[in-house]
């Protein structure tokens, strides 16, 4: 293909072309990247959740054991109280397990399909640019033809007569 004044022009579009289809790969795999984050952070979250369940059931405990101390003996029961405090606390903290495994599960199930479309929608995205690419090439070269004959139209026309 010969230059001509309408080569760089195709240029920057065939550039401005492709930059775009990297930006659309970049942003398939960023929205995966945070997909897995986000699930990572929701399961990570249940052991802070658990370690705070502890830590609020150990205050509360101690909290029993100061009152406790500061009573006549015998004067209140805090073993009753100190059991239903645990058995709540192993019951919420079996909840939000039960929960988070679900979150997890869900969001494992979602990425799976994202990776799913993700790939399906890269294969359009990719089949449409090289598509356009082509018939980008197709318009320069019939450009390039076009621009040729002119000069040598203009090549052949004798300014001087």
């Amino acid at each position: 293909m010969t230059q001509n004044p309408f080569t760089p022009v195709f240029d920057a579009q065939r550039t401005a072309v492709k930059q775009s289809q990297t930006l659309t790969h970049d942003a398939i795999n960023a929205q995966k990247t945070s997909i897995d984050a986000f699930a990572d952070a929701v399961e990570t979250s249940g052991s802070l959740f658990e370690q705070n369940a502890e830590l609020t059931k150990g205050a509360v405990h101690a909290y029993f054991d100061a009152l406790e101390t500061s009573m006549p003996e015998e004067a209140a029961e805090f073993d009753d109280l100190r059991e239903f405090v645990d058995e709540s606390f192993d019951a919420a903290t079996d909840a939000q397990h039960q929960t988070l495994e679900s979150m997890v599960e869900a969001l494992e199930e979602s990425s799976t399909a994202y990776d799913e479309f993700a790939a399906s929608y890269a294969d359009v995205v990719d089949t449409s640019f090289d598509a356009f690419l082509e018939a980008h090439e197709q318009v320069e070269e019939n450009v390039s033809v076009v621009a040729e004959n002119v000069e040598e139209a203009a090549d052949e026309f004798d300014v001087s007569a």
